[in-house]
């Protein structure tokens, strides 16, 4: 008699299908280098360590070799180059992959990551794991806003220095960080039916599932400035 196979089980989706033109490299910047390594592949690395996630799928760009490459041989890692316009597209199309042409189930948890995130702490995967799992809906890494926060002025021409229109009150207020986990299923519906989201959690949140906040860590920014490359560097001794 075969057994069912009840457990909880866990996969990633890491959309790599941009760019990175705001950081103003030559190469997208997730093949860039921290340490000896490319940003991707310590993304990809810290993901792995935590052994409860089965696979990790890398979501590339259509034709671009450098990912299948850089991660050839590596059993618990797989390359799609199906990534999409947006971070949206590439993470639907990542997820769409597990649902469909492997044995992950519509309640399996997917936690998505972004590749320019390669510090995320083995113990902040961990909380994100133990607040969420056995949840409805999901959860996300993030941090609660500590400095004084202000709204700047719409000038119409815009002048050299923004014009403080109010101070914003952070009570509340939180920074949204990655990994993002949810259950397949319902992330999957979740994108499909809103497709103008910029995040995970801003998907299943207009889908109306609840959404937990879980403490990350200050290592766990994500590289999009020339001053965010230079800091990771220092940062992974580079």
């Amino acid at each position: 008699m075969t057994m069912l196979d009840d457990r909880e089980r866990y996969w990633a989706v890491v959309p790599a299908g941009g760019t990175g033109s705001r950081l103003g490299a030559q190469v997208p910047k997730q093949y860039l280098l921290l340490g000896g390594q490319t940003m991707i592949e310590r993304s990809v690395a810290a993901l792995s360590c935590a052994r409860w996630i089965e696979q990790v799928v890398v979501v590339a760009a259509p034709g671009d070799p450098q990912a299948a490459r850089l991660f050839a041989g590596q059993t618990r890692v797989h390359v799609l180059a199906r990534g999409g316009a947006t971070r949206r597209d590439s993470v639907l199309a990542g997820v769409n992959y597990l649902l469909g042409s492997i044995s992950a189930r519509l309640n399996d948890w997917v936690l998505v990551h972004d590749a320019a995130r390669p510090a995320v702490s083995p113990a902040a995967l961990e909380r994100l794991k133990t607040t969420v799992a056995g949840c409805s809906g999901g959860g996300l890494l993030a941090l609660p806003v500590a400095d004084t926060v202000k709204r700047a002025h719409p000038e119409v021409p815009a002048i050299p220095g923004e014009r403080v229109a109010a101070t914003v009150d952070r009570q509340g207020l939180w920074l949204a960080q990655t990994p993002q986990m949810f259950r397949l299923g319902a992330l999957a519906r979740a994108l499909a039916r809103f497709p103008e989201v910029t995040d995970e959690a801003s998907a299943m949140e207009a889908a109306g599932e609840p959404v937990r906040l879980v403490e990350g860590d200050r290592m766990n920014f994500k590289v999009t400035t020339p001053d965010d490359l230079d800091l990771m560097r220092r940062l992974l001794g580079d």
